[in-house]
């Protein structure tokens, strides 16, 4: 039997065979090959770029571009308010869930010594596009309207590379944060590929060089009361974040 002749006695087999299965009911082969499932289409990188970020591309300025820009403006010291009783807790914190959408941060007493734990955070700070409020923790206490305002997954907290923020929470007050949003996450999606913290978000996105004092960084957060310096440094650090998030998700 020639080559061509068995092909064609193979194919009578097959559809021999394959007429008795369909009258069983049977399923039956399929003798031509199925094409491969599609994956689901992935979305494009450009569509999940924010708008203003796509207008001012991925780029990183250094300390010197920053620096030379005007100054960003901040709160004044009349928007920013330090909570100390129960009852300016409670109203403090009507008024943030009100605003939906919040900045968020969080400082502790800086440690020195090799091994030794951060028993923080000592401040928690949250801002509204107009106002905002600090929190101090004294003694490991937290008033509750606070931790029911953290704890809340309907009022949003954005702010910059809160993973060690919500993780002394969890440790040193027993208190799971929901409602968070990470901003450095966003920037990476867009196709930053190192962290983009607040100085460069504010340069990129508003051109503005945003001042931030060392020495208030390093302070002591602890103590039983803040300096000017350490208030405005807490206070815009949430601002901040808020008008970045505002900047980004802008349609």
């Amino acid at each position: 039997m020639s080559r061509t002749q068995g092909l064609l006695a193979g194919l009578v087999r097959f559809f021999t065979r394959r007429r008795r299965l369909i009258g069983t009911g049977a399923p039956t082969e399929v003798m031509t090959r199925q094409a491969p499932r599609r994956k689901p289409q992935e979305r494009s990188q450009r569509a999940d770029i924010p708008p203003r970020l796509a207008q001012v591309g991925v780029q990183r300025f250094d300390k010197a571009a920053i620096q030379a820009m005007p100054d960003f403006d901040g709160l004044p010291p009349t928007a920013i308010e330090v909570v100390r009783s129960l009852d300016a807790a409670a109203a403090a914190c009507r008024e943030l869930t009100e605003a939906a959408v919040v900045g968020f941060d969080t400082e502790s007493k800086p440690t020195f010594n090799k091994g030794e734990r951060s028993q923080g955070p000592h401040l928690v700070q949250l801002s509204t596009a107009t106002r905002a409020y600090l929190f101090p923790l004294q003694g490991g206490r937290m008033a509750e309207p606070l931790r029911a305002l953290l704890a809340s997954p309907d009022v949003r907290k954005v702010g910059f590379d809160l993973r060690s923020d919500k993780q002394q929470l969890a440790d040193n007050y027993g208190l799971r944060c929901q409602g968070i949003e990470d901003l450095v996450p966003m920037f990476r999606k867009a196709g930053f590929r190192s962290t983009v913290g607040a100085v460069q978000a504010v340069a990129l996105l508003f051109g503005r060089y945003y001042r931030k004092s060392k020495s208030a960084k390093m302070s002591n957060w602890a103590a039983p009361a803040l300096s000017e310096s350490q208030k405005r440094y807490a206070a815009n650090d949430a601002y901040v974040a808020l008008r970045v998030y505002l900047a980004l998700t802008a349609r």
